[in-house]
């Protein structure tokens, strides 16, 4: 019997130390098994991708004897406990400390009233304009557009658009923000299922981003035009929840936020509005993400 292929690492971009790095995935050993092996796929159609599946370990996950996850997880992924609003051992479960505020000085805003920012943590792709693109995470996979936001006539209309790709590892913060100001309506839910969105996944089936459950806010903003988000769920994520108020809103306030697991942002602008920043521009080129977290300028209003 043939040897299985030695697993290739993930690698990013570090926007602040300007060094490659390897992506330190949550649960690797079994996200490889599940989408690199017959026997792992066979489990994800009977059980992974159905809802009750994330709802059971999201349950989990809101137990109270969790809480004792909070400070070996702390201490495994290196994350910085100076940065939450909260100490550490006040959490009561692990989903507390994983939607955790953190203080407002952690993350700044980028103050320029051009300036476009992330509106999560995470690693960063970009598409400047997604009918040109050949592939994300491998080559050859396309974005169903049409599907992906859940209405045809919309999807033409930003059918030549530019899209921020915000991916979150369970080690990061896990609340999301306005990337923009303006107007922005209520969130609209699209039904779907919850698999990984991790790249391990990806790289296999881009098609998790328009099958996972996801919610769409449309923003109007000013010379950019109507701004759409998206917030995609995954395995073992409760929930996405939304805490902001339907109207008036700032670059950089609070959308919401996700349960516990991986999960996603994406931020869509209409055709030749947005100007991304350079490092985006060149990683994305070679299908590499951009770590980078909420507040930092992403790109800026073009014209």
């Amino acid at each position: 019997m043939a040897a299985s292929p030695t697993p290739q690492p993930i690698t990013y971009f570090n926007r602040y130390t300007g060094r490659l790095e390897q992506e330190a995935i949550y649960g690797e050993s079994y996200l490889r098994w599940t989408y690199e092996t017959q026997a792992g796929r066979l489990a994800l159609a009977l059980a992974a991708r159905r809802v009750w599946f994330s709802r059971w370990y999201g349950w989990r996950m809101n137990r109270r004897a969790s809480r004792d996850k909070v400070l070996p997880f702390i201490e495994q992924y290196q994350v910085d406990p100076e940065e939450f609003a909260q100490p550490p051992e006040t959490f009561g479960n692990f989903n507390e400390f994983f939607y955790r505020k953190l203080r407002p000085e952690a993350r700044p805003i980028d103050p320029d009233p051009a300036a476009i920012v992330f509106p999560a943590d995470g690693r960063q792709l970009v598409l400047p304009d997604i009918s040109e693109a050949d592939g994300l995470w491998v080559k050859g996979q396309q974005m169903d557009l049409a599907r992906l936001l859940g209405d045809a006539d919309l999807a033409r209309r930003y059918s030549r658009g530019s899209l921020l790709i915000s991916r979150l590892c369970p080690t990061d913060y896990h609340r999301f923000h306005f990337p923009v100001g303006g107007t922005a309506r209520a969130a609209r839910p699209i039904a779907g299922s919850l698999s990984s969105v991790s790249p391990v996944a990806l790289r296999r089936r881009l098609a998790i981003l328009w099958e996972n459950k996801r919610q769409l806010t449309e923003i109007q903003c000013g010379s950019l035009g109507t701004v759409l988000l998206i917030e995609v769920g995954a395995a073992c994520v409760g929930g996405i929840w939304q805490t902001y108020t339907p109207g008036a809103v700032e670059k950089g306030a609070e959308k919401g936020y996700f349960s516990f697991g991986g999960s996603m942002t994406m931020v869509l602008f209409p055709p030749a509005t947005v100007r991304f920043a350079d490092d985006l521009l060149e990683h994305s080129a070679a299908g590499r993400e951009v770590y980078a977290r909420m507040g930092d300028r992403a790109g800026l209003v073009d014209g």
